[in-house]
């Protein structure tokens, strides 16, 4: 097998819009890491994009300066996700501005670390809150505020659903009950011309946080066919994928981003 190729990050003020043009998009969680890059790729593409957070202000500040000079909008909207009151609202800023929602990007997630033998099941309550609550919750709500046209409801998950990851236990049963969800909502769906669907990644590589032991990273990207970890941005990219009206006819999948790491025995 010879080198992989080494593709460069976007530069996302030439990137393709896909067709999703004045689009008026959701992503939760939308300040900060995978959020964030979704939440730029789709402003790129021409998007009207709402990020919604539950705390850091700066953080958001920070997030939307970062977005200017892009074709498309960004607003951020303070809101924790997985409070009932907080959807309704936050879908009532969007249809004032555009009339409907067009694409709805559930991202936001909460993480305790834990091993299964030590459980904390509050934490597990939690992140299976934050997981499900959104979508199973306000499936209602999204429909409605689609109603009239296509939509697009696209849930990030992680391969730690399907892999046991050390100290993952909680997230893993988490993301593994959001795919699930993702298959009932898209069955149910599907016949209002709202497609459900979800997107797996796999270990990311971060900038900034504390250093990692150069030898793991060789260790991991060692694994994985196409040469380096996943990036937020290559997640963004199979995001802003299925929102397009070419995967009008994909429902309850989950696409797995990951540079071919699954197909390794």
């Amino acid at each position: 097998m010879g080198a992989p190729v080494m593709i460069p990050k976007p530069t996302y003020e030439a990137v393709s819009t896909l067709g999703l043009e004045g689009r008026s998009v959701i992503v939760t969680g939308g300040t900060r890491g995978l959020g964030l890059a979704t939440a730029r790729r789709l402003v790129a593409a021409g998007c009207d994009v709402v990020l919604t957070y539950a705390h850091d202000g700066a953080a958001a500040d920070t997030a939307l300066e970062s977005l200017r000079g892009l074709k498309g909008t960004a607003h951020a909207v303070r809101g924790d996700i997985t409070d009932p009151d907080s959807l309704p609202e936050l879908l009532r800023t969007v249809i004032e501005r555009h009339g409907r929602l067009d694409v709805f990007v559930h991202n936001a997630a909460t993480f305790h670390p834990m091993q299964a033998l030590a459980a904390d099941l509050t934490g597990v309550r939690a992140d299976l809150s934050a997981a499900l609550d959104p979508l199973l919750g306000g499936a209602p709500l999204i429909a409605e505020a689609m109603a009239g046209g296509p939509g697009r409801i696209v849930a990030v998950s992680s391969t730690g659903a399907q892999s046991v990851v050390p100290r993952y236990v909680s997230l893993g049963i988490a993301k593994a009950a959001l795919e699930s969800a993702v298959r009932y909502l898209a069955a149910e769906l599907a016949g209002r011309g709202i497609a459900v669907n979800a997107v797996a990644a796999s270990k990311l590589a971060k900038a900034g946080g504390p250093p990692v032991d150069p030898k793991v990273v060789e260790h991991l990207v060692a694994r994985i066919p196409a040469g380096r970890l996943t990036r937020p941005e290559d997640v963004a990219d199979a995001v802003a994928l299925l929102c397009t009206d070419e995967a009008a006819w994909i429902h309850g999948q989950v696409l797995t981003v990951d540079g071919g790491t699954g197909l390794a025995a």
